[in-house]
């Protein structure tokens, strides 16, 4: 294994190995997580609906004011040459811009900072491993936890405020699951660390609406059910009616279309992917192979 094949990391106009890159120790990214990214996944050597998450990162830029002087082309560009560099041809890539330390030292007025972007990529990662979905993959619900609300955090901005995600994890992992769902405090189910959530319901798929990422993957979801003929529902989703539900599964660019065995003591499809569940995690695979939805990488 070469150090490349690790990963890389695009900064200041550099792409260095993964293992090189650093961001400074009072960069309000690190010490107050002021922080907005987007992740595309790499499939077979091209960028899946690469212009879809530009977008959206970009409108994340604008909400919460991040000026880094790049254009969407610009940063395609970097994109392109830090994944090429590494060579990696199935590839979690992050685009990252941080607000940076203090023109003047000390300062708590966020104006005064540096913004700058950089991006980091690495071999694909999966939200939950394929081996486990194969056996039946377990999802609990946090007790303990709530999501953060939307007007604290706006969750349409993807970011780094992991606190209510990694207690819910750590309850999750004593309790002996493999991820976590958050509710709100209405009761009504969110996301989870990284993912969408959806339950079929008398023969139509919803997904909440409040309280999530607007996730591309999930719009993808969304999309395939059009094409296949299958109603949808974005609106509040009571934990009870989820528990109810004919099947589960979630969306992430970390692994496409996962469908749920079971959450927390409630079996799915006698412990097994539901029928629908497995349908779009095969034709997301489809998808992704569209050239359409492909942004071709240039390997050298």
């Amino acid at each position: 294994m070469t150090e490349w094949s690790k990963g890389a990391a695009w900064m200041a106009g550099e792409v260095i190995p993964i293992g090189e890159a650093r961001i400074g120790v009072t960069d309000w990214g690190l010490t107050h997580s002021d922080i907005t990214y987007d992740v595309v996944p790499v499939i077979d050597g091209a960028f899946f609906r690469l212009p879809d998450y530009l977008d959206r990162f970009e409108a994340s830029l604008a909400t919460g004011r991040f000026d880094i002087g790049m254009d969407g082309q610009a940063m395609t560009a970097a994109l392109a040459a830090m994944v090429a560099r590494s060579g990696l041809r199935h590839a979690y890539c992050a685009m990252v811009a941080a607000r940076g330390t203090p023109i003047i030292p000390g300062s708590r007025d966020p104006r005064g900072c540096t913004n700058h972007f950089y991006a980091w990529v690495v071999p694909y990662i999966h939200v939950i491993k394929p081996e486990v979905l194969a056996q039946g993959a377990r999802v609990w619900i946090a007790k303990d936890t709530h999501r953060i609300p939307p007007d604290s955090v706006n969750p349409h901005v993807k970011n780094y405020h992991w606190g209510d995600f990694t207690a819910g994890l750590f309850e999750a992992k004593d309790a002996g699951f493999e991820t976590v769902i958050l509710t709100d405090h209405d009761g009504n189910v969110t996301e989870g660390p990284g993912f969408n959530v959806f339950a079929v319901t008398g023969g139509r798929v919803v997904t909440p609406e409040r309280g999530v990422l607007q996730g591309i993957t999930r719009r993808t979801v969304l999309e395939m059910c059009a094409e296949l003929g299958v109603a949808t529902e974005i609106r509040a989703v009571p934990l009870a009616e989820f528990m109810a539900a004919d099947e589960v599964f979630l969306s992430s660019s970390g692994g496409g279309v996962m469908p749920i065995a079971q959450v927390d003591d409630r079996l799915f499809g006698n412990g097994g992917a539901g029928p629908l569940g497995l349908r779009l995690s095969e034709l997301y695979q489809d998808w992704t192979r569209r050239a359409a939805h492909r942004t071709a990488i240039p390997y050298r």
